[in-house]
């Protein structure tokens, strides 16, 4: 592994951020079981990379042990277990309560990193959280809902959340030995096989959608899923999982504004209160990982 990125992973992941962001708008566009709805995001993101990771991944794969080859699979399955989670949730509460409580993803990285992947849980990102962790809460204050369909949405959005640390610190343990292409062509392959066989265990329809439909599948499979996972994905051959992890609290700010504009959900002063302090502990977490990394220079 290189001793210096060859690019500020800063400056991937604030790409990542935005591109993330959209996942929340371009899901809420669909209208299709969220298990179709992940399937698809997974399943068109993989044939979009195929023509031209399939050859590299094909060769790389065989050279693999058979531990990495498991771990990405894992990796892969927490993947699919984290969209059909998180994306059922959106249609039961806010775009803003599931994007703040799905993003408690640093709280499970930070208390599991030590354990799966003896990255330590730094001073750095304590101090991080401290003030990402708040600020992700007060973003959503105003949506969180005490009872009915809408605690439903927030308890999926939770259990995706830890889903999602799962796979990024699965993806911690190999992604330094493992290229990028071959490790999310492998990666968002194994999550694609998943959710596919779930829908059609469950019967789900696969078709007979509307044009508005196909076209939010494909958006959701390019810009979050190609683009913004894939920047997650190639920061932590960097970077520890618990400050990749921290960097997705930056969402709430981006699908906050998205839903403001698409779905006419405000952006209130609490929101942007919250927004101040995510920032701020991002910056305060990257700081040490920045020192470790060269500052990409």
């Amino acid at each position: 592994m290189r001793e210096n990125p060859p690019v500020s992973p800063w400056l991937v992941l604030s790409f990542g951020v935005f591109a993330i962001s959209t996942g929340a708008i371009f899901a809420r566009m669909a209208e299709a079981h969220p298990l179709v709805i992940s399937a698809y995001r997974t399943g068109l993101a993989v044939l979009i990379l195929l023509p031209f990771t399939a050859a590299g991944t094909f060769r790389e794969a065989r050279k693999l042990s058979r531990t990495d080859l498991l771990t990405i699979a894992v990796s892969g399955g927490f993947l699919a277990l984290h969209f059909a989670t998180w994306i059922s949730s959106l249609f039961y509460t806010s775009v803003a309560s599931s994007v703040v409580i799905v993003n408690a993803i640093p709280l499970w990285t930070g208390l599991l990193s030590p354990l799966l992947t003896g990255d330590p849980f730094s001073r750095s990102l304590r101090r991080g959280l401290l003030l990402a962790l708040p600020g992700g809460a007060i973003i959503g204050w105003g949506d969180f809902a005490l009872g009915g369909a809408a605690l439903w949405g927030d308890f999926l959005a939770l259990a995706g959340s830890f889903f999602a640390a799962l796979y990024i610190l699965a993806g911690r343990r190999v992604r330094p030995r493992v290229s990028l292409p071959s490790y999310i062509t492998l990666n968002y392959g194994t999550a694609a096989v998943v959710l596919w066989l779930l829908v059609l265990a469950l019967g789900l329809p696969p078709s007979g959608y509307s044009r508005s439909t196909w076209l939010a599948f494909f958006l959701l499979a390019l810009i979050p899923q190609v683009l913004g996972h894939s920047s997650y994905n190639w920061a932590l051959r960097w970077l520890s999982g618990g400050t990749v992890a921290l960097c997705l609290l930056g969402e709430p700010i981006g699908s906050s504004i998205l839903a403001a504009i698409f779905l006419s959900e405000p952006i209130t002063w609490m929101k942007a209160v919250g927004g101040a302090l995510i920032l701020a502990g991002i910056y305060t977490a990257s700081r040490e990982d920045e020192k470790k990394s060269g500052g990409g220079e």
